[in-house]
């Protein structure tokens, strides 16, 4: 049940009615029409501009018109009252019965209210993480896991058949590096003292990856030329890395469905194919470009290039596929990474990428734009830094990375299901202090602790229910037939609002790619419930277990059970497990 759409549905039911009428004429477009709460809640439920936007195809005064499609409106079960505001606004305040019964629909399904069609199906792609398999992931990688794995969460959960994908970058520079570093501790598995140049790996990790080689191998690789060991070694390494971050991403809670590699992707000839599906359609010229901004003349050598005309989609400037050797530049691999998606069926395509990405948005939006005729349309979230703090002191680099702190670190300091909430209480383009001591502290504005809360106290009230009633019964069904009319306090009624929307929120979130708005979402439904938990105890005749009253206590029971699966609906999304009780 989604509130807004049915009332949604009662406006269009009253436009249809005055066009038949001749009132509004019958080609007018109400695509613009739109239902949302009002500004200040004491104007009503609900305010709606239908008025305002047909009231010209009308030829007509916006509050004249106004007034016509109020008396339809109050035709409806659904609406209590309908008054004209201001320039012609419609302010509308819903029935009891429509709040009774978006409850019991929340009692009746549980965590699976909120979930929508709005999707139909279609194939969306959500590629995350995609960290160059050289060694552990860090924290900057663990937002982008988060940012992508509860979106593609959220799209799901809105009606769409979702694909969570790893770009493996394996045909670059820094494989070789990595080959080359993990050669160096396979040497030192077999007993040399080694010493690691300027521009190799450091990291401790790469030891195991020695041992590794050394089980496998023996010493067979020892003495040989490096053009005889280094494609055996990268191999291995690659694999060995992947195995790593996998294992790091999984104590996350997250896991890919494909992961594809670049090598793969040059091997099968899929960058010729894109070249030549661009070059068919005459998107691929010669040419010279302008010097890059902030170079001077002499220090530029004007060079003719293979150029794709990335300009004529959106972009700055056209971009060259090839290299004066004619090798491929890093960007034709990935024009045929997102062909490859497209051609796989999925029409929006996601990447999920870090801060130093930001030059590369329009250059790719272009060149899918492009690639797949129009038809694929991509959408970038970069997710800028995470500073990890700790009582408002940056913390220290990780020794055993060499360079950085982990995701396994962060995980293994403060749990998972604190990673994932915390590091989405920001837009993703945000910047955000992870402070280690402020997730741990249990109070309101610990955003992670405040809605595990939530839903661990209300168990708390269903046991403090079950002990001043023992006889009664606060089961699923039980609750379903309670009174729910008893629910008609000012606070209960908000709070039942909020929840109302939760429909709403998920559908809004999922057009917008911003998951983000979950979670503020969850802080404000537990902030209403905590605050209903407050007045109680100021006020008995507002406490959630009315004595030697068993009715109006059920019907609070139902109330609170409502806010619980909405919470754990959001929780689900975020792929964060809710508590029972607080430690």
């Amino acid at each position: 049940m989604n509130v807004f759409k049915d009332l949604r549905d009662d406006i269009e039911a009253a436009l249809n009615a005055l066009k038949a009428e001749g009132v509004i004429p019958a080609d007018a477009d109400t695509g613009r029409v739109t239902v949302e709460p009002p500004r200040d809640p004491s104007h009503g439920d609900m305010a709606t501009n239908a008025a305002m936007i047909l009231a010209k195809p009308a030829g007509a005064k916006p509050r004249d018109l106004a007034d016509s499609i109020v008396k339809k409106l109050l035709e409806s079960d659904h609406i209590e009252t309908a008054e004209v505001a201001g320039p012609g606004f419609i302010n509308l305040r819903l029935s009891t019965a429509v709040w009774v019964d978006v409850t019991k629909e929340i009692l009746r399904r549980g965590e699976a209210f909120g979930d929508s069609d709005i999707g139909q199906g279609h194939n969306v792609n959500v590629e995350y993480v995609s960290a160059n398999p050289t060694g552990p992931l860090h924290i900057g990688h663990a937002r982008g896991a988060v940012v992508g794995d509860v979106l593609a969460s959220l799209l799901a959960k809105a009606g769409h058949n979702v694909t969570k994908e790893y770009y493996v970058n394996d045909a670059g520079a820094q494989v070789d590096v990595l080959g080359r570093s993990a050669y160096l501790r396979y040497r030192e598995a077999h007993g040399e003292a080694i010493e690691i140049p300027e521009g190799l790996y450091p990291g401790e990790y790469l030891k195991a990856a020695g041992e590794a080689l050394k089980e496998k191998y023996g010493d067979s690789l020892l003495g040989q030329d490096e053009s005889e060991w280094l494609p055996v070694v990268r191999s291995f390494t690659i694999d060995e890395m992947l195995g790593l971050i996998k294992d790091d991403l999984k104590q996350l809670g997250v896991q890919h469905d494909v992961f594809s590699s670049e090598r793969a992707l040059v091997e099968a000839g899929r960058v010729d194919e894109a070249f030549n599906a661009l070059e068919s359609r005459g998107l691929i010229y010669m040419g010279v470009l302008e010097p890059p901004k902030g170079k001077k003349p002499d220090d530029w050598e004007p060079r003719p290039q293979t150029l794709f005309k990335a300009s004529d989609f959106g972009d700055d400037v056209d971009r060259p596929l090839k290299k004066s050797d004619g090798s491929w530049t890093y960007f034709a691999p990935d024009i045929a990474y997102h062909y490859d998606k497209y051609k796989r069926g999925s029409e929006i395509l996601i990447d999920v990428l870090g801060a130093d990405h930001g030059g590369y948005v329009k250059r790719m939006k272009a060149a899918t734009t492009a690639i797949s005729e129009g038809h694929a349309e991509l959408d970038v979230k970069i997710c800028q830094l995470v500073k990890l703090m700790d009582r408002g002191q940056p913390i220290k680099m990780s020794k055993r990375a060499g360079t950085f702190v982990t995701l396994r670190d962060l995980v293994d300091e403060v749990g998972k299901d604190v990673v994932r909430f915390f590091l989405l209480t920001r837009k993703n383009d945000a910047p955000i202090d992870f402070d280690l001591t402020a997730v741990r502290e249990q109070s309101k504005d610990n955003p992670v602790f405040y809605v595990q809360y939530a839903h661990a106290r209300s168990y708390s009230v269903l046991r403090m229910a079950n002990e001043a009633f023992p006889d009664a019964d606060f089961g699923d069904e039980a609750l379903l037939s309670a009174d729910l009319s008893k629910l008609d306090g000012e606070h209960e009624l908000a709070l039942i609002k909020q929840l109302a929307g939760w429909p709403r929120m998920v559908e809004g979130a999922a057009e917008a790619h911003e998951p983000h708005r979950i979670a503020f979402y969850m802080q404000d439904i537990a902030a209403a419930f905590h605050g209903l938990w407050a007045k109680g105890r100021e006020d008995t005749s507002l406490r959630f277990v009315v004595a030697d009253d068993l009715e109006a206590t059920r019907a609070r029971m139902a109330l609170i059970a409502a806010m619980r699966n909405v919470i754990a609906s959001g929780l689900a999304v975020f792929g964060v497990e809710p508590v029972k009780e607080m430690h």
